[in-house]
């Protein structure tokens, strides 16, 4: 009990302190992402948390909503515009889960939130990644992060769950700091996007 209080009392430190250091860059982007997305700033999407349990992921757009002839989303790679792209690229997308944190919907660190539908998928090892809140950075992240399989990241989001601690997340979060800064390992190559998750071979 006394090590989760401590990773709380650390992630509400840590995002306060982050969201301070970055108002300006915060409404930099919010007045863009006005003029580029016609007022939608925000991307807002249900994920499964803690537990299995529903909440709503914000992120900043970076992806248009432009139709073809036929009234159907154009494909992903056609509908992220210039800023889009930058923002992916920086990871600046993320910066509005620091209030999923502060919410207590999310960890600094810990497996990434994936969708609702995912769940019914697991096998009952890879559920076990429910068993600690969802992070915006993790094991999987600074190891491959979007770049290795479905498999590779459930090897590693399994290993934190069974290993965390205050200072492995300290170190993941320094660990971040690089493939941030040299906007490595984003997507796999040729893709804007991760591939849906459908569940793993028996």
């Amino acid at each position: 009990m006394r090590g989760c209080m401590k990773k709380r009392l650390t992630d509400i430190g840590f995002s306060l302190a982050l969201l301070v250091l970055t108002a300006p860059v915060f409404l930099a982007i919010v007045v863009l992402q006005c003029l580029a997305y016609r007022g939608k700033v925000f991307f807002l999407q249900a994920r499964a948390g803690k537990h299995g349990k529903i909440f709503t992921l914000i992120k900043f757009r970076t992806m248009t909503e432009e139709l073809d002839t036929d009234g159907q989303l154009l494909p992903d790679h056609l509908r992220v515009p210039r800023l889009g792209a930058w923002l992916r690229a920086s990871s600046l997308d993320e910066l509005p889960q620091l209030l999923n944190v502060l919410k207590g919907e999310m960890s600094l660190v810990g497996p990434r939130p994936l969708l609702p539908e995912y769940l019914p998928l697991y096998s009952p090892e890879q559920r076990r990644r429910h068993e600690v809140l969802p992070g915006i950075t993790g094991w999987a992240q600074v190891n491959g992060r979007n770049t290795v399989d479905w498999g590779k990241k459930f090897e590693y989001d399994l290993w934190y769950v069974d290993n965390h601690s205050l200072r492995l997340d300290l170190a993941i979060l320094l660990k971040t700091v690089k493939p941030v800064v040299s906007r490595q390992q984003i997507y796999p190559e040729g893709r804007t996007s991760v591939e849906k998750f459908r569940g793993m071979p028996s």
